[in-house]
C-alpha cells in the first residue's frame, strides 16, 4: 500500500494550506495574533456535464434553453455550518451566463420551503451575476445556519435566452421550472418538473474548524441510478449520513455514463479530476469507482464503433488519477467494479455485456486489488456479487437492470467503506 503523508491534525493541515498562513507566522514572531479564520468546506456537489446531441442513445431530458424562467432545485447537505455559499457553473458554455436573481432556503418537507429561512443570493453585493464561458461563480456568504443533512431549495432566475449547455443528467431529484422570476415565491403550482439539474454545481458551508471531505468519484453507480428518486439513497448519501456525526463531509462527483478515457456523458475522468475532486474545499480523500462504461460501451448502442477496452489501458488511467491525487496530498481509495452479467437486457441498449467484457472487468479488479497504487481498496465486486453466480449482482442488491444496485445495495456499499479505508485509521476526530 502506497504511503500517504498525513498531518498531525486537521487544523494544522488547514493552516498549512491557508492563505492566512502569513499572519499566523507573524503572530508567532511577536506580532498581533488573530483568531484563526473560519473554514469553508464543500458540503454538496453535482458534477457539471456538457449537453450531447439528439443522436445519442439517451435524451438529455432538458429544454434547449431557458428564458424568463426560474428553476428550483433541491439539494441535501452533508455537513452544516454557520453560513453557506452557492456555486453556479458555466463550465461548458460558449457564451456568458446571466443569472438575474437567486434564492436559497431550508426545506421543511417535500419541496415546501421554510419561509423565514428564505435568503437572496448576492454576488459581489449584486442580486445577479454574469458568468464567463468556462467559469463558475461563487455567491457571497449567506447568513443561514444549517445543520448536517439539511435539505435546501435553490432557485435561479434566467431573464434572457440561455442555452442549457452545462447540466447534470442523473439528478435523482425533481426540479421545478416556472415562468417569470418566482425565486421568492412560496407557491409553485403549475410548475414543470425536470429530472436534471442546470448550472447548479455546489454548496459550501463555513465552519469554525477544518473538516475532512470525502469525494465519491465515479459513474452512474455513484450517481445513484437505480436508487429511489427523491429519497437521497445513493451510496454517497448513506455514507454522508454515517459520517455526519464524525464531522466528515461527503460530496458526490459521480456522472452517469462517465468513463476514464472517453467523453460523452461528461468529459473523461482525467480531464475533470482537478475541477471535480482536487479543487473541492476541504478534500481529504477520494473514492474512485469507474471503468464499467469503458468496458461496456464499446460495441453497444452507446458507442458502436469504439474499440474494445483493455485492462492495461484502464490501469494506466487509474495510475494517472492516483498520481494526481497524491501530488495534492489527497488520499485515494479504489473500488473494484461490480458484476454486470445481463446488464440492460430487454432495453434498446444491446451489447453492453459479453463474457469477453466480463473477463476484462475481472482482470481490472485483480489489478486494483494487487497493484499497490492506491492507499486502500474497497471490494464492491465481492460485496455485491451473487455467490451462486459471481458474474451477476446479488438479487437482493440488484435494482432490476443487472447493472445498478438498488437502495439496499447502495446502503451495503456505504457500510463497506469504513474509516480505516478513508483515513488510514479506525475513527476520525469528532468535529462539532
Amino acid at each position: 500500500m502506497k504511503p500517504y503523508p498525513r498531518f498531525r491534525s486537521l487544523s494544522l493541515a488547514a493552516a498549512l494550506a491557508s492563505p492566512f498562513l502569513f499572519s499566523s507566522v507573524a503572530g508567532a514572531t511577536g506580532a498581533t495574533t488573530e483568531s484563526p479564520p473560519a473554514v469553508w468546506i464543500s458540503s454538496w456537489f453535482a458534477s457539471p456535464q456538457p449537453v450531447w446531441d439528439a443522436l445519442f442513445a439517451l435524451p438529455t431530458g432538458m429544454p434547449g434553453q431557458l428564458q424568463n424562467q426560474t428553476l428550483q432545485e433541491t439539494v441535501k447537505l452533508s455537513l452544516g455550518g454557520q453560513r453557506l455559499r452557492v456555486v453556479l457553473s458555466n463550465r461548458y458554455g460558449s457564451q456568458a451566463l446571466v443569472i438575474g436573481a437567486a434564492q436559497v432556503a431550508r426545506i421543511q418537507h417535500g419541496m415546501a420551503v421554510e419561509p423565514a429561512s428564505n435568503r437572496a443570493l448576492r454576488f459581489g453585493g449584486q442580486p445577479g451575476v454574469t458568468i464567463a464561458p468556462g467559469a463558475q461563480a461563487v455567491s457571497d456568504p449567506v447568513d443561514l445556519p444549517v445543520d448536517a443533512l439539511t435539505e435546501l431549495a435553490i432557485s435561479t432566475y434566467f431573464p434572457q435566452a440561455t442555452p442549457v449547455t452545462t447540466f447534470h443528467w442523473g439528478a435523482q431529484q425533481t426540479a421545478l421550472l416556472t415562468r417569470g422570476n418566482t425565486s421568492v415565491a412560496q407557491d409553485l403550482a403549475g410548475a414543470t418538473p425536470l429530472e436534471g439539474r442546470a448550472f447548479l454545481a455546489g454548496v459550501w458551508v463555513q465552519r469554525k474548524e477544518a473538516a475532512p471531505v470525502v469525494v465519491a468519484f465515479g459513474d452512474s453507480v455513484t450517481d445513484g441510478n437505480g436508487s429511489t428518486p427523491g429519497l437521497n439513497r445513493r451510496w454517497p448519501d448513506f455514507l454522508a449520513r454515517r459520517l455526519a456525526g464524525e464531522g466528515v463531509g461527503v460530496v458526490n462527483a459521480g456522472i452517469s455514463g462517465a468513463r476514464v478515457w472517453s467523453d460523452k456523458m461528461g468529459v473523461n475522468a482525467m480531464a475533470r479530476f482537478d475541477a471535480d475532486v482536487l479543487s473541492q474545499p476541504g478534500v481529504r480523500t477520494v473514492v474512485l469507482m469507474m471503468g464499467i462504461n469503458d468496458i461496456g460501451w464499446p460495441g453497444s448502442a452507446f458507442a458502436p464503433g469504439d474499440p474494445a477496452m483493455t485492462a492495461p489501458r484502464l490501469a494506466e488511467g487509474y495510475r494517472q488519477l492516483a498520481e494526481a491525487a497524491h501530488a495534492r496530498n489527497v488520499r485515494i481509495v479504489a473500488a473494484t467494479i461490480p458484476p454486470f452479467e445481463g446488464a440492460l437486457e430487454g432495453t434498446p441498449v444491446t451489447g453492453y455485456y459479453s463474457p469477453a467484457k466480463d473477463a476484462v472487468r475481472r482482470e481490472v479488479n485483480q489489478w486494483i486489488r494487487g497493484s499497490g497504487v492506491f492507499d486502500a481498496v474497497v471490494d464492491f465486486d465481492a460485496l455485491l456479487q451473487d455467490p451462486a453466480h459471481p458474474a451477476r449482482l446479488l438479487p437482493a442488491y440488484d435494482s432490476g437492470d443487472h447493472l445498478h444496485p438498488g437502495d439496499a445495495g447502495y446502503e451495503a456499499m456505504a457500510k463497506a467503506v469504513d474509516d480505516a479505508a478513508l483515513f488510514g485509521r479506525k475513527t476520525v476526530e469528532r468535529r462539532h
